[in-house]
């Protein structure tokens, strides 16, 4: 059965533009990874309580395409936390041509690692 809600909280919103796309029309794989990344960060860093930085990019799936007119949108939520390290899932979505239809297009689960202020290693803090 496909889904059809996305999980996790939604973290960023975007349009997909045409200067994002190739020949054919659909938006590089690269701009979706790009936004992704910044969603997961925003959600790392705030998990973290400070500084982070990607360090892998796990099971990378691209469902469907994006096209120019899409809006993206990133769902996303804490998978797991380590000591000094954070796995952040993400989904996302579009809205076909601004006002068309929701279809989750792709989904990754991002690693963060916490630094400190020389960007070494530091462990992530306790759940406020």
């Amino acid at each position: 059965m496909e889904q059809v809600t996305p999980k996790g909280d939604p973290t960023l919103r975007t349009l997909a533009m045409p200067a994002d796309a190739n020949v054919s029309g659909d938006i590089f794989g690269g701009w979706v990874l790009s936004q992704m990344d910044l969603a997961s960060g925003i959600i790392a860093g705030e998990r973290a309580q400070g500084r982070v930085a990607t360090v892998a990019v796990d099971a990378m799936k691209f469902i469907r395409p994006v096209r120019i007119g899409d809006v993206l949108e990133i769902y996303g939520w804490v998978a797991r936390v380590g000591r000094t390290s954070m796995g952040i899932g993400l989904e996302a979505w579009v809205i076909r041509n601004r006002i068309g239809k929701r279809e989750k297009v792709t989904e990754a689960v991002f690693t963060y690692v916490a630094l400190d202020e020389e960007g070494n290693k530091r462990m992530v803090p306790p759940e406020a």
